[in-house]
């Protein structure tokens, strides 16, 4: 599901293009309408396959992805999104090994519940280094 911002961008705001990957639909409802209402464009799947179908598609600024996939790890999503499109990427999850979420290529990790403000902010901290 792909859904963009209605509003244009206030002067010096950054919206980024998300992919979103989480199997909770609830969970992927809540956390790409929190996106949403601050600039960022969000295409949700819920799987890897999804995620790799919709990447190969799709130009996105960034991967915000669980670690716990139906068909796979986030961790190998991570490295071939890392390995195949230069994908930033932001791992949430339930638990998870933060040491283990950089080794596969991810900018950082958050553990479930995000704080949506922290996670907007970890978005333009990734975006910003992609482009330095």
């Amino acid at each position: 599901m792909s859904d963009a911002p209605s509003s244009p961008p206030a002067p010096g705001e950054v919206r980024l293009s998300l992919l979103f990957v989480e199997d909770h639909e609830a969970t992927s409802v809540v956390m790409a309408k929190l996106l949403r209402r601050r600039g960022h464009t969000v295409v949700t799947v819920s799987s890897r396959a999804e995620a790799e179908a919709a990447a190969a598609v799709g130009k996105f600024d960034c991967l915000i992805s669980d670690l716990r996939l139906p068909d796979g790890s986030g961790h190998d999503l991570m490295r071939a999104m890392r390995e195949r499109y230069g994908l930033a990427g932001i791992a949430v999850s339930g638990s998870g090994d933060l040491q283990e979420a950089l080794a596969s290529g991810f900018s950082q990790h958050f553990t479930k519940p995000v704080d949506i403000d922290c996670l907007h902010r970890a978005l333009l901290e990734v975006a910003a280094a992609a482009q330095a």
